[in-house]
């Protein structure tokens, strides 16, 4: 793994080679977010099999993000049959299983600086042509990550991507101050009052859950404020007003996922961050 740190936090990066019994075919390999520790060692983040010190690379932990190969419908984006393009992973194709599998990982170039880590990959394969660069980046306890993409094969590129962040939970529990007006159909698993979205129940392990969506205003980015068990509270946020947000939470994670969809013309290049502020250690 990398390591990316300073006086107040120190973050666990997956290197893109050396860590591919990590990865998978779901998310970004290229500024994946493994883990988040405070000055004093703690870990600030999870994930839907924690504390398993090696989840399935699908279910993965920490702060990963995502492009969609399939839009949720099934409706192909970069899939083609039995083969496609996994952005920020490589070719991807079934296996005899009829599972999807990396078959050519991307190549990745990485920069440092004092404060931040830079991923670059250009992907030619199968028709698409893409660069995609991430840079992570460490201020104070704030983490920002910025994703750019340029698209240049001669066909127009729809994409879908989501930023799957995994929180940790206080007992089990999880409490979020959501922008104003958002809506939230009545469901077994989340409630929302005004502005707090709040857990109505103690899910039981990694296969007890409940994923729904947040109907955010038009046009509104995700400004949303979470409890921690031992923050006085997380701060997460997005650049862009989302196209959907879902919302999902078992026993040991709760994520929020705001999607951007887009269409990219030839020759265009695309760029939009999420932010983690990670507040301050509560009184003891």
């Amino acid at each position: 793994m990398v390591t990316l740190a300073n006086a107040e936090l120190s973050v666990q990066l997956l290197d893109p080679t050396a860590d591919r019994d990590r990865l998978g075919s779901r998310y970004c390999w290229g500024g994946y977010i493994w883990q988040v520790f405070d000055a004093a060692g703690h870990p600030l983040v999870t994930g839907p099999e924690w504390p398993h010190p090696t989840p399935r690379p699908f279910n993965g932990q920490g702060l990963p993000e995502s492009f969609r190969f399939r839009r949720r419908s099934g409706e192909a984006l970069t899939w083609n049959g039995r083969e496609g393009v996994h952005l920020g992973g490589g070719r991807i194709a079934l296996d005899a299983q009829g599972e999807v599998v990396v078959v050519e990982p991307c190549h990745w170039t990485v920069e440092r600086t004092a404060d931040s880590i830079t991923y670059r990959t250009d992907q030619r394969t199968l028709g698409y042509d893409t660069t995609l660069v991430r840079e992570i980046r460490l201020t104070g306890r704030t983490l920002h990550s910025v994703s750019r993409l340029t698209h240049r094969a001669a066909q127009p590129l729809s994409l879908e991507w989501f930023p799957h962040p995994f929180f940790a939970l206080t007992d089990r529990l999880i409490e979020v101050e959501v922008p104003p007006a958002c809506r939230l159909a009545e469901n077994p698993g989340f409630s929302l009052e005004g502005r707090r979205l709040a857990s109505r129940k103690r899910f039981d392990g990694e296969q007890d859950g409940h994923m729904d969506f947040l109907l955010l205003p038009p046009g509104v980015p995700v400004r949303a404020r979470l409890s921690h068990p031992r923050l006085q509270y997380v701060d997460f946020s997005t650049s862009y007003a989302p196209s959907e947000c879902v919302i999902w939470g078992n026993g040991n994670t709760f994520s929020i996922e705001p999607y951007l969809a887009a269409v990219l013309a030839p020759g265009e290049t695309k760029e939009w961050s999420v932010t983690t502020a990670f507040g301050p250690v509560r009184a003891s």
